[in-house]
This record gives structure tokens, sequence and C-alpha cells, in this order.
């Protein structure tokens, strides 16, 4: 849910939905993986991954980033998964806990979840529910530095029945938590529970999982890498090791994926300016890959003019999208209305669109009492019609994008001042606070891949106000209040698709932020290397690396 200082070639961008080798670069709502042949029969070869950060964070239930997620699907298994479709699969799980197979309650209170009884860890030692019971009360404990509890903290009385079987209760029905646990990777009771402080345990450096990947080395700076688990519980893995490569500047890592010594570059993506060459060279594809995050504009709805809506829809007239994403983006990111990404299954398609129209935008104005002064900057009962931008430094796409911005608004009346700070100061009490008047940001809005969005627009996620949240713009709206706290005890997805699709008009309607675009991210894969699926329910599209192998 955090919000970003993104930028297409951004290292912390994480591509999604995947639409083929040479693909055109307007991008469809389509679904697609690289052609299929049949996996070895026993673990063959290895992947060169290339990555522009280095992965740090091995225990996966602390704070860590996109690419150590990268190498925590490999070494460890949640209970269940989100496919690319957004569909639930079992994991460590039998089956997904649903009302239907009486895993969940109708109320959603008491979920019972049944597990798989043939899953070992890498060091031969059974799971058992005593894993997942020792998981959720760690990540629970106070003193573990986690890097979540959203959700968990509302688990109650875990009671483990049997060693494949595990109950607890809900303090209160909350549907978003069967996606954070398809998020959430188990840990092992019977090495962690030794450590005397789970924080500084000997297991973060060297862990061991449940897995299709086993730990091999790290060598620090350089790279870690894995060998293929013979004992894994699922289909796979289909080759014997996996190499992610650190090398952090981001065109030495294009080179060394056009010349063949990186098999897959992704996690980092290829740079906007290198696409369309790696489009066109021989033996290798790319993946046009939407992420889950969202490029806008945040205004604190509290600031002057922006509390009143005609200002914002003047504002939102004035901007030219479609210009900066082919000046700057090389046409790469998709035009968006919403803060949900358009491969959610939540995302309402049929949102006004935006037009880019100055002339309405002045008609807006001049209807709202917004009068031009002598340097042509509007004014209203003694308040100019003026206000800053910011952004973190040294983001090159961000600053001229800004200068864009700046452009279109003046054209309108409006004067925007550009005030960057460095991404420590910015996304400090600056943002966390509402000190800022408007911010040009990346944000995934969602919990994991669900669209409960209740930390972004609640009334009562104000952190200015003494909320507990990320509504940092401090919007509120009664209606909006409601349909969050509905759309988080719903289970049938039909009727959160409709909950979340209103939700989606009013914010629209308000433009409580002004959405620019649906971020899209470049990977490449070398000839031959098979089951590839980008999916924009992970942070990483590493998430399927046991299902990958070398076409014979």
């Amino acid at each position: 849910m955090a919000s970003r200082n993104s930028d297409f070639a951004s290292p912390t961008r994480r591509g999604l939905i995947a639409l083929g080798a040479g693909a055109a670069l307007g991008l469809g709502r389509a679904t697609s993986g690289f052609a299929q042949a049949r996996p070895p029969a026993s673990p063959r070869g290895q992947v060169v991954a290339g990555i522009s950060q280095e992965p740090t964070v091995f225990n996966p239930l602390m704070p860590g980033s996109e690419v150590d997620q990268g190498v925590w699907w490999q070494v460890f298994s949640p209970l269940w998964y989100i496919d690319p479709q957004g569909k639930l699969v079992a994991d460590l799980a039998r089956e997904v806990p649903s009302l239907e197979n009486g895993g969940l309650s109708a109320d959603g209170l008491v979920w019972k979840v049944k597990l798989r009884s043939d899953a070992k860890w890498h060091d031969g030692t059974p799971f058992t529910a005593e894993d997942v019971k020792y998981t959720l009360d760690l990540i629970n404990n106070p003193g573990f530095r986690v890097r979540n509890r959203v959700g968990h903290g509302l688990v109650r009385d875990i009671r483990v029945v049997a060693p494949d079987e595990i109950h607890w209760r809900m303090e209160s029905a909350y549907s978003p938590y069967l996606s954070i646990l398809a998020l959430t990777f188990i840990v092992p009771r019977h090495i962690l529970e030794k450590a005397s402080d789970p924080n500084t345990a000997p297991f973060n450096s060297a862990p061991v999982g449940t897995g299709p990947f086993r730990w091999g080395e790290r060598v620090a700076g350089d790279h870690i890498l894995l060998q293929a688990n013979p004992a894994y519980h699922g289909q796979g893995p289909h080759l014997e090791r996996i190499v992610f490569k650190y090398i952090p500047d981001l065109t030495m890592l294009y080179t060394q994926f056009r010349t063949g010594q990186v098999d897959y570059l992704g996690l980092s993506g290829i740079s906007a300016h290198f696409v369309r060459e790696a489009q066109s060279l021989r033996g290798r594809k790319v993946s046009l890959s939407p992420t889950a995050f969202v490029e806008h504009i945040a205004l604190n709805l509290e600031y002057g003019p922006f509390a009143e809506k005609a200002v914002r829809e003047a504002l939102y007239l004035a901007m030219n999208k479609q210009a900066r994403i082919d000046a700057l983006y090389y046409g790469l990111p998709v035009p968006t209305e919403s803060f949900l990404p358009q491969q959610s299954w939540a995302y309402a398609d049929k949102l006004p669109v935006h037009r880019h129209d100055p002339a309405k935008a002045n008609a807006l104005l001049d209807a709202a009492g917004w009068v031009r002064g002598p340097d042509g900057i509007r004014a209203k009962a003694g308040v100019r019609l003026e206000f800053t931008n910011s952004t973190t430094v040294g983001n090159p796409g961000r600053e001229q994008s800004q200068q864009l911005l700046a452009q279109d608004w003046q054209a309108v009346g409006a004067a925007m001042r550009i005030s960057n700070m460095p991404a420590a100061v910015i996304w400090g009490e600056f943002w966390q606070k509402s000190k800022f008047q408007s911010v040009m940001v990346g944000s995934n809005f969602m919990q994991g891949s669900d669209p409960d969005v209740t930390p972004r627009f609640s009334s009562k996620a104000i952190p200015a106000k003494g909320g507990s949240g990320l509504n940092t713009c401090q919007y509120q709206n009664a209606e909006v209040d409601t349909l969050l706290a509905q759309g988080a005890t719903q289970f049938d997805q039909a009727a959160r698709k409709a909950t979340y699709g209103r939700i989606q008009q009013i914010i629209r309607d308000d433009l409580a932020l002004l959405p620019i675009y649906q971020t899209v991210m470049a990977e490449g894969l070398k000839d031959g290397l098979q089951g590839f699926a980008a999916n924009i329910n992970c942070s990483s599209n590493c998430w399927n690396m046991r299902s990958w192998y070398w076409a014979s």
C-alpha cells in the first residue's frame, strides 16, 4: 500500500501482465504468456536473473523489497497464492477456505484451514499446522520487526486441531485476509523458536523453507544461488539452479541481457529508451507488463483552492496526459481513471474518460469566480490559484513531467511551483502529516491484491487528524466510508465488485486524486525460456519460477 517515488525505469517497478514477444507498445487487457513446450522429466539447467537492487532480507516476514520477494517465492510457500487471473490456488493448504467448503463460517469469523500432509522443510522436517500457528503468532508478536500486521492483528484463538488442520477466529470479518495470506510465507517453527531473538536469528541469513528451491549461497554484492528442491510438494521445479545476479547499473544490466549473460531481465525492467531495440533483438523476447502502480497527482484537499471541486476538475481537464506518456515514457504507460489496475477483478471499466480540454477548464474556472490577474494567474476572494508540486529529487522522468504539467496549468491560469526534496524528507512527516500541497507519486493502492482501500480513503485513516492509515490527501466522504466498511466484510466476489465499482465512481467524480497512468514495465527473456507468466497479484514476476524451464 505504500506510496512510491515511481517512474517507469524505477527498480521497484513490478511487471504484471505479459503481452508476448514483439508486442506493440499499445497495451490491451488480455493476458498471455509465451509459447509453451513440455517441461523436462527432471530439473535441468539454470536461469540467470539480472536485477539492479541487491536482495538482503531473507526472512519473508520482515520488511523487504520486491527483489527480496523474488527470492522468497523460491525458498518459501504460502498457504495459497493468487494466479494471474486472480484465482486463489492452494499451496501448503489442501484447499482455499470458503463458505462453500465449510472453511469459512457464514459470518466470516471462523476459519478452518486443512493442510497438506506431504510438504517438508528443506532440512527434511515435516511441515505441520504448528508451523502455521507459529508464523501467525510471530507476526503478531509486538517484539518482532514484522513487514505487515494488517489483517493478521484480527486473528484470535488459534487452535491446532491436527497436524494437518488449524482453526482460528477473527475479531471481525475481514475478506481481504484471503489475499493477505496469499502473500504471507510460512516459516519453520522448529528452527526459529530456538532463536533467542527472531529479529537476529541465523535463519535470517540462511533461510530454510518448503519452496521449490533451497538456499545455496550468497556472495554479497554479486549474486545469490538457489538449488532445486527434489522433495518439493508441488509441480516442478524444472531448473537445477537459479542465480539472482546483482548489476546495479541499468545500462550494464541491459547490455548483459543483450549479449546473453543474463537470461531474464525483470524486477528492475528494461529502461524505456531501450525497449524498441530490445524488441528487435534476435533470440530475445519482451513482455510489456502493466503494474499495480498508478501514477497520479495527490492533492491535499484541505489546501485552499483544492477544496473546491471545480478547481480539481479544471486542473484535470487542463492536464495533457497523453503528451507526457508519449514524450517521456515512449508510449508505454496506460492512461487510467481509477486507483485500481485495469487487470484487477474489481476494476470499474466504465468510468468517464479523461480528455485534454483547456477551453472547458477555463470556462469552469470563469464560472466558479476564479478571475485572472495582471500576471495571468487566477484568484478568488483574495486567494491566488497557486500551489507547489513535489516529488523526489533525482528522478528525471518526474522532473520533466512536472515541467510539462506546469505549462498545462499555467495555460488555464494556475501557477504551479516545483519544490522537490530527498526521499527521506518527502515521505516523512511532509507526506504522512499532510504538509504538502500537491505531490507527483506512484502508488499501489491495494491490500496485497485486494481492492480494499480503507487505509487510503477512509475518513478515519487521516494521520494529520489522528487517524491510522495512509489518507494523506485528507479525503472525506460519508458514502465511501459506508461502502469501505461493507466491502471489507463481503465474501462474495460479485457483491464486492459492485461495492468497489461504486467506490471508484465516487472517487473519480470527486477527483480525490488526479490519475495519470498505470505504469508498465518491460521485461526481457531469452528465447527458449518457458513458463514465464506475469502476475498482477504478486510483487515479483519471479513468483512461479518453479514452472520455468528451457525448451529442448
